[in-house]
């Protein structure tokens, strides 16, 4: 049975990037500390305790998934910007964007007599379009030690290059098993799927998951954190939300008003009360640039 490595903390960006085109999945292991946990979960608890569970077989009809975590909580902002992650992120999705963005964000609670989850890959949310490339760089943060009786994700080393059509046999399955405070790390074309919770406890983590920036999120973040609330994020989050250009052309809007009262074409930023100097649907040689370089 294949296995999944588990590395430091400071492990270097393009280790990571490496190790996930080949294997889909790794483990950093006690990345942030119990009180940073338990200050998370003060923040999130009381969302994830009124959250029903699910209501289908993916779901999971003993799972909760909550979500707008990067409004409801500045412990989730905080791993969501961390400077390691984002750095691997871009480093990963770099030869198919120019920008990446927030994909989703999501605190799953798989509780005790949870089935095992369909086996699958998290790119099929865009249907099986994407098999030429690598749409995803996903991580799941362990709240509560992962283990292979209460849940722990399983997932199929080694399967990103693998057909859709794949069949997966057990034999091919292990689980990720870690400690609280630590983190999987796993791209969209990685088989896997949420254990089996056979324990008495709950299996707690927070998914956060990054995509292309000229893909459409999972996640609709413009309403889960609207302009209203965006404006009081710092400008990373704001970027990451979608608050800014995907690429050349792709997200500005013309802002509803009088005629004359708004520039005509603007960048997402503007929603948020940020001024520009002209109208733009971004960096064009930028974009030529990329495209003749790729």
């Amino acid at each position: 049975m294949a296995t999944i490595k588990h590395l430091p903390s400071n492990t270097d960006s393009q280790i990571i990037s490496s190790i996930l085109a080949e294997d889909g999945a790794l483990i950093l292991d006690n990345v942030v500390s119990d009180a940073f946990i338990a200050a998370l979960r003060e923040e999130t608890d009381p969302y994830m305790l009124g959250t029903s569970n699910g209501a289908d077989d993916f779901s999971g009809f003993k799972t909760t998934r909550t979500g707008g975590l990067l409004s409801r909580s500045k412990k989730c902002q905080e791993l969501i910007t961390r400077p390691d992650i984002l750095s691997a992120c871009e480093t990963f999705l770099a030869p198919f964007c120019e920008a990446v963005q927030l994909h989703l964000t999501q605190i799953i609670r798989i509780q005790p007599g949870e089935t095992a989850q369909a086996i699958h890959r998290d790119k099929w949310a865009w249907g099986k379009h994407l098999s030429h490339l690598e749409p995803q760089f996903n991580t799941i943060w362990a709240l509560t030690d992962f283990t292979a009786e209460n849940g722990a994700t399983r997932v199929v080393p080694g399967s990103p290059t693998w057909p859709d059509n794949q069949s997966i046999r057990e034999d091919q399955i292990t689980q990720a098993e870690m400690q609280a405070g630590s983190v999987l790390i796993y791209s969209g074309s990685v088989f896997h799927g949420g254990g089996e919770n056979r324990s008495q406890e709950d299996r707690i983590g927070i998914n956060i998951t990054y995509a292309l920036g000229w893909l459409r999120q999972e996640e609709n973040q413009y309403l889960s954190c609207p302009p209203a609330l965006a404006k009081q994020l710092p400008d990373t989050l704001q970027k990451l939300a979608g608050y800014a250009m995907g690429q050349y052309a792709l997200g500005y809007y013309t802002p509803p008003g009088a005629p004359g009262e708004h520039p005509e074409v603007v960048s997402p930023a503007y929603a948020l009360g940020k001024a520009v100097e002209h109208e733009s649907m971004g960096d064009l040689d930028k974009a030529l640039s990329t495209t003749q370089s790729g």
